[in-house]
């Protein structure tokens, strides 16, 4: 099938820190494409891959499952730790999920997290319906392009196949079990009003890590894509000043995190 426009997946050669840029649910490498290209104009290495089943139609998501998701971005992550000495993670909503789950499993060879209104639980009330649901009722609405900012839009689905659903649920309670597992600084940034994931994600996620270097941002001006919204530039910014913080060796010679290379963050 032919991609949607700005569904490609992004690769940029960089020094030698990596960040892994995970795009979220029915949507595409789009949604978070600014993001990438602002760490890669920095200088770092970026990968950010197309998650199977996603930026075509949503009927090829609905064949696909949590695991053949995680799988790419693993192998993704495992290409860049061959690549880097340093690599970081990094993902918008579903995205966020599976940077923590990557965080969880590969450990020491993650120097960072950053996520943007990750995402833990769902919350509709139909959710604890989905095991029998999906195979009653084919797809329900979409969840796409929930931001402020006038005439920005995010490309994805404008269904959501119920059985994917199920297996992002799956996702969730798996890495919610996961997450005392997460030891990596971590930088969360989070949106007070999303209606797609609601900000006590966040506190649950950050309640269960077992990170001690956690930062936590609201963005107050954004609604779920914080990423293509009023925010935008501040969570790019906040998201260079963190990996600088961490792997300083990535500043431009004479730039100091928080000037005009980190956007002033």
């Amino acid at each position: 099938m032919p991609l949607l426009p700005g569904a490609e997946p992004f690769r940029r050669d960089g020094g030698e820190v990596g960040v892994l840029v995970c795009h979220g649910f029915t949507g595409s490498p789009q949604s978070v494409r600014p993001w990438a290209d602002h760490l890669a104009d920095q200088g770092l290495t970026v990968a950010l891959p197309l998650l199977p089943g996603h930026g075509t139609r949503w009927q090829d998501l609905g064949i696909t499952t949590w695991q053949d998701w995680y799988a790419e971005v693993d192998r993704e992550l495992r290409a860049l730790t061959e690549r880097c000495t340093k690599v970081f993670v990094c993902g918008l909503s579903m995205g966020g999920t599976l940077a923590l789950r990557l965080a969880a499993k590969h450990g020491d060879a993650i120097s960072g997290v950053a996520v943007v209104n990750p995402a833990n639980k769902l919350h509709d009330a139909a959710a604890p319906l989905l095991p029998v649901l999906r195979y009653l009722v084919r797809t329900t609405n979409g969840i796409a392009s929930d931001i402020a900012k006038p005439g920005a839009k995010e490309v994805g689905y404008d269904r959501v196949p119920l059985q994917a659903a199920y297996s992002m649920r799956r996702l969730f309670q798996q890495v919610d079990s996961e997450l005392p597992g997460v030891t990596q600084p971590l930088l969360v940034m989070t949106s007070p009003q999303d209606h797609v994931v609601p900000p006590v994600d966040s506190e649950r996620i950050l309640s269960r890590v077992s990170s001690t270097d956690v930062r936590h941002k609201l963005l107050e001006r954004s609604y779920h894509v914080a990423t293509l919204d009023h925010d935008a530039e501040q969570i790019f910014a906040d998201t260079f000043a963190f990996i600088a913080r961490l792997a300083p060796e990535v500043l431009p010679g004479g730039v100091k995190e928080g000037t005009a290379a980190s956007g002033g963050a």
